[in-house]
């Protein structure tokens, strides 16, 4: 049996659920108790794998507080020709970055950097890590 992927409207836009359920440090069960809703069904919004209906999400724009074009954000747009879909701006590894508890606190962290050099020295930590690790 064939498994179908998620539209990947359906992934960005759940991607953007979980990014901003874990920045407002919200749990999948709490989100689900919110919205009626099984932590597991707030899984499959998150992934894509089930779609979310316009009233669900007008209902998660007001529980999350975002407004519901949030979602949208650096959503993938149609590319010439038929039925294509494209990446605009930023690559789908920053939003599953940032998607992620460790990318949003890393995220945090680093902003709050005033120093740039400190940032410099940060991502260039970073950088050499990545070396050491593809160099095992």
């Amino acid at each position: 049996m064939i498994k179908k992927e998620p539209n990947p409207i359906d992934r960005h836009v759940g991607s953007r659920v979980r990014m901003r359920r874990v920045l407002v440090g919200m749990s999948q069960e709490k989100l689900g108790d919110a919205l009626g809703l099984t932590f597991q069904q707030v899984q499959k919004y998150e992934k894509g794998t089930n779609r979310i209906g316009a009233s669900r999400l007008h209902q998660l724009a007001h529980v999350l507080g975002v407004p519901v074009a949030f979602f949208y954000e650096g959503a993938p747009v149609e590319a010439d020709g038929p039925g294509g879909l494209q990446e605009p701006g930023a690559p789908a590894y920053v939003a599953d970055f940032m998607s992620t508890t460790e990318g949003l606190q890393l995220m945090k962290a680093f902003v709050r950097i005033k120093d740039a050099r400190v940032r410099r020295r940060l991502v260039d930590l970073a950088v050499s890590l990545v070396d050491a690790a593809e160099d095992d």
